[in-house]
């Protein structure tokens, strides 16, 4: 029986179709590509839950990534201090976020990271550039030679200072810096901070100062942030001296007959007589005017103070007992401040001498105390120490302090001459 052309026509559209070969390798490729994906899909998702894990620190710590360092050695930095528990994934998450367009690189510095920061935490920490900072102090009144001393110390201060700057060239302050920082670089923002305090002070400056230049107001301010340590007083310390300068009266400053002896350091000792009589080119007991350099690096407000001082006809200071000064415009004046200081240091000292009985008596009276005698009898021998040297704490001048500065002699051993102004050359 013959089929109709009809009934062929169906059958052939009910056949199944033969794929070509050209058809056959796209569908594989797609088919390929599919299972590559979701595979990709599926590693992508288990990294990805790996670097949002929390990680395995159990405390904060902080971590310093060198200059230059590689995302490998940074890596195996990290993996190596147990802030992270795979190098290898810490590299992943750097190559999954270069493939999403995050070109921020990983930055130099010492970074503290939390406990348990994940790897991604960890990443965008060290992108943030927020690093760990560092403070260190210089107080007022160091000379070059103890600043250079302490950043020499400073273990988190790196490399060599050099060439010693200038003395006086500094800003006492308190300096913040990241780990790793040069000792020369703090030298260069200390020389820089004094430059543009004094761009702003020295237009506003008084108009009658007895010097010309800026580094005769340093040397000055120098002296006057070794003579006092109370920040009230400075204007009126300044005062003296400057009256002093315009009146042809020598400076006879006790810290420059130091800084002749020592260049800086701490004497450790009272002034002797011979060391008054020395003369040095910064011994102000010795020489007309200003020594030829600062004596140290003055503070902010001693700066201040020299560029604006009080108004006052003040020539002569003494300390008060108290750390402070009494000042006075006269030599009658000043003799009356010297005798009531010389009557307070004789009752100390009485003071002082019954305390050292009392306590050497107290044993024999007392035995179960378990006190040394050795002990006990230290002060005066210490004493008789000084007084056999033949040590003079204060050279004949009124205007020292007795205890505002730890290189001045201290106040129970001085004894001050009544000086003589001298005529203004």
């Amino acid at each position: 029986m013959r089929r109709s052309a009809k009934d062929r026509a169906g059958e052939r559209q009910n056949r199944p179709r033969r794929r070509t070969p050209v058809s056959r390798v796209i569908f594989s490729l797609f088919a390929t590509l599919f299972i590559i994906a979701a595979m990709a899909g599926a590693a992508g998702l288990a990294v990805w839950s790996k670097i949002t894990t929390s990680g395995p620190l159990s405390a904060q710590t902080s971590v310093l990534i060198p200059q230059g360092a590689t995302s490998s050695a940074i890596a195996a930095r990290l993996e190596k201090r147990g802030v992270i528990s795979s190098g290898q994934l810490f590299k992943a998450a750097l190559l999954v976020d270069r493939l999403r367009g995050e070109t921020r690189p990983l930055r130099a510095g010492e970074y503290a990271i939390p406990a348990r920061a994940s790897i991604r935490q960890v990443i965008s920490i060290l992108r943030s550039g927020k690093a760990v900072v560092h403070k260190i102090t210089i107080p007022e009144g160091f000379s070059v030679a103890q600043v250079m001393e302490r950043l020499r110390a400073n273990p988190d201060l790196t490399g060599d200072i050099g060439q010693p700057p200038p003395e006086g060239s500094l800003l006492p302050e308190t300096y913040v810096f990241r780990r790793g920082a040069s000792r020369a670089e703090i030298i260069r923002r200390m020389r820089q901070a004094q430059e543009k305090l004094l761009d702003r002070l020295w237009p506003a400056r008084a108009s009658d100062l007895p010097f010309k230049t800026r580094k005769e107001a340093i040397i000055l301010a120098s002296i006057v942030e070794k003579e006092t340590g109370k920040p009230n007083e400075r204007p009126r310390v300044a005062a003296v001296f400057i009256n002093r300068l315009k009146k042809g009266i020598r400076l006879q400053s006790d810290p420059t007959i130091i800084y002749g002896i020592t260049r800086g350091k701490k004497l450790g000792r009272p002034i002797r007589k011979s060391e008054i009589a020395a003369k040095t080119p910064w011994n102000t007991y010795q020489i007309d005017g200003l020594p030829p350099t600062p004596i140290a690096n003055p503070g902010r407000a001693s700066i201040e103070a020299v560029l604006n001082p009080a108004s006052t006809d003040d020539i002569y200071f003494v300390a008060d007992g108290s750390g402070g000064h009494v000042f006075s415009a006269t030599l009658e004046g000043h003799n009356r401040n010297v005798r009531k200081w010389r009557a307070l240091n004789a009752v100390r000292r009485a003071e002082e001498k019954q305390k050292q009985k009392t306590a050497a008596e107290s044993p024999a009276r007392e035995p179960a105390a378990a006190t040394d005698p050795a002990a006990a009898s230290a002060p005066a021998r210490v004493e008789t120490a000084r007084t056999a040297k033949g040590a003079i704490p204060l050279p004949p001048v009124a205007h020292k302090q007795a205890a505002a500065r730890p290189e001045s002699a201290p106040a129970s051993a001085r004894a001050i001459p009544i000086p003589r102004p001298r005529p203004k050359r």
